[in-house]
Protein backbone atom coordinates (compact mmCIF):
# COMPACT_ATOMS: atom_id res chain seq x y z
CA UNK A 1 0.00 0.00 0.00
CA UNK A 2 2.81 2.43 0.91
CA UNK A 3 4.59 1.63 -2.34
CA UNK A 4 1.46 2.39 -4.35
CA UNK A 5 1.04 5.68 -2.47
CA UNK A 6 4.66 6.67 -3.09
CA UNK A 7 4.32 5.84 -6.80
CA UNK A 8 1.09 7.87 -7.05
CA UNK A 9 2.69 10.84 -5.26
CA UNK A 10 5.73 10.73 -7.57
CA UNK A 11 3.51 10.69 -10.67
CA UNK A 12 1.34 13.55 -9.33
CA UNK A 13 4.42 15.62 -8.37
CA UNK A 14 5.96 15.11 -11.82
CA UNK A 15 2.67 16.11 -13.49
CA UNK A 16 2.50 19.31 -11.39
CA UNK A 17 6.01 20.51 -12.35
CA UNK A 18 6.25 23.12 -15.03
CA UNK A 19 9.05 23.35 -17.55
CA UNK A 20 11.52 26.26 -17.25
CA UNK A 21 9.98 28.16 -20.18
CA UNK A 22 6.55 28.05 -18.52
CA UNK A 23 8.00 29.16 -15.18
CA UNK A 24 9.70 32.11 -16.90
CA UNK A 25 6.46 33.05 -18.69
CA UNK A 26 4.59 33.01 -15.37
CA UNK A 27 7.34 35.14 -13.77
CA UNK A 28 7.08 37.75 -16.55
CA UNK A 29 3.31 37.91 -16.21
CA UNK A 30 3.56 38.22 -12.41
CA UNK A 31 6.06 41.10 -12.62
CA UNK A 32 3.81 42.76 -15.18
CA UNK A 33 0.73 42.36 -12.98
CA UNK A 34 2.18 43.91 -9.83
CA UNK A 35 5.22 45.76 -11.12
CA UNK A 36 6.14 49.40 -10.93
CA UNK A 37 7.80 51.23 -13.80
CA UNK A 38 11.24 52.84 -13.91
CA UNK A 39 13.38 54.17 -16.76
CA UNK A 40 16.16 51.90 -17.93
CA UNK A 41 18.81 51.71 -20.62
CA UNK A 42 19.73 48.80 -22.89
CA UNK A 43 23.41 48.00 -22.36
CA UNK A 44 23.98 44.92 -24.52
CA UNK A 45 22.35 42.19 -26.60
CA UNK A 46 23.84 38.72 -26.31
CA UNK A 47 23.09 35.76 -28.57
CA UNK A 48 23.50 32.41 -26.82
CA UNK A 49 23.19 28.87 -28.13
CA UNK A 50 22.66 26.09 -25.61
CA UNK A 51 22.23 22.67 -27.17
CA UNK A 52 19.24 22.89 -29.47
CA UNK A 53 17.80 26.09 -28.00
CA UNK A 54 18.81 29.64 -28.82
CA UNK A 55 18.33 32.69 -26.64
CA UNK A 56 18.64 36.40 -27.18
CA UNK A 57 19.48 38.18 -23.93
CA UNK A 58 18.86 41.89 -23.62
CA UNK A 59 21.01 43.34 -20.82
CA UNK A 60 19.66 46.52 -19.23
CA UNK A 61 20.25 48.84 -16.27
CA UNK A 62 17.71 50.71 -14.17
CA UNK A 63 17.55 52.49 -10.85
CA UNK A 64 15.14 52.07 -7.94
CA UNK A 65 15.43 54.13 -4.74
CA UNK A 66 19.02 55.13 -5.51
CA UNK A 67 20.17 51.55 -6.21
CA UNK A 68 21.31 50.66 -9.73
CA UNK A 69 20.34 47.20 -10.98
CA UNK A 70 21.63 45.38 -14.03
CA UNK A 71 19.52 42.54 -15.40
CA UNK A 72 19.11 40.45 -18.52
CA UNK A 73 15.96 39.08 -20.08
CA UNK A 74 15.72 36.39 -22.73
CA UNK A 75 13.43 37.96 -25.32
CA UNK A 76 13.46 34.98 -27.71
CA UNK A 77 9.91 33.96 -26.60
CA UNK A 78 8.71 37.49 -27.53
CA UNK A 79 9.11 37.65 -31.33
CA UNK A 80 8.32 41.38 -31.69
CA UNK A 81 11.15 42.26 -29.31
CA UNK A 82 13.57 39.52 -30.36
CA UNK A 83 13.42 40.54 -34.03
CA UNK A 84 14.67 44.06 -33.35
CA UNK A 85 16.78 43.41 -30.26
CA UNK A 86 20.07 44.57 -31.80
CA UNK A 87 18.55 47.94 -32.70
CA UNK A 88 17.76 48.51 -29.00
CA UNK A 89 21.38 48.99 -27.94
CA UNK A 90 21.68 52.29 -26.05
CA UNK A 91 17.94 53.00 -26.07
CA UNK A 92 15.97 54.15 -23.06
CA UNK A 93 13.19 51.72 -22.14
CA UNK A 94 10.59 51.31 -19.43
CA UNK A 95 11.40 48.56 -16.95
CA UNK A 96 8.77 46.90 -14.79
CA UNK A 97 10.12 45.65 -11.48
CA UNK A 98 8.67 43.87 -8.47
CA UNK A 99 8.39 46.45 -5.66
CA UNK A 100 9.15 43.71 -3.09
CA UNK A 101 12.24 42.50 -5.00
CA UNK A 102 13.43 45.29 -7.33
CA UNK A 103 16.04 43.02 -8.92
CA UNK A 104 13.15 40.98 -10.39
CA UNK A 105 12.29 42.92 -13.56
CA UNK A 106 11.23 42.76 -17.20
CA UNK A 107 11.37 45.00 -20.25
CA UNK A 108 8.55 43.12 -21.97
CA UNK A 109 6.11 40.26 -21.54
CA UNK A 110 3.23 38.72 -23.46
CA UNK A 111 0.87 41.63 -22.63
CA UNK A 112 3.15 44.65 -21.99
CA UNK A 113 6.17 46.19 -23.66
CA UNK A 114 8.52 48.84 -22.28
CA UNK A 115 10.37 49.28 -25.56
CA UNK A 116 9.29 52.46 -27.36
CA UNK A 117 7.94 52.22 -30.88
CA UNK A 118 7.38 48.47 -30.67
CA UNK A 119 4.27 47.18 -32.34
CA UNK A 120 2.67 45.50 -29.34
CA UNK A 121 0.07 44.05 -31.70
CA UNK A 122 2.74 41.63 -32.92
CA UNK A 123 3.12 40.23 -29.41
CA UNK A 124 0.38 37.65 -29.15
CA UNK A 125 -1.10 37.48 -25.62
CA UNK A 126 -0.92 33.99 -24.19
CA UNK A 127 -4.09 32.65 -22.64
CA UNK A 128 -3.76 31.88 -18.94
CA UNK A 129 -4.38 28.18 -18.25
CA UNK A 130 -7.64 27.67 -16.40
CA UNK A 131 -7.42 26.73 -12.75
CA UNK A 132 -4.23 28.74 -11.99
Amino acid sequence: MALAGAWAWTRFDHWQRKDPAELERLRRLDVNRRGRISAGKIMDVVEAQSGSSASRLVVYKYEVAGVTYEAAQDVQPLPAIAAGAHALLGQTVSVKYDPQKPANSIIACETWCGVPETDLGRIQPVQEPSGH
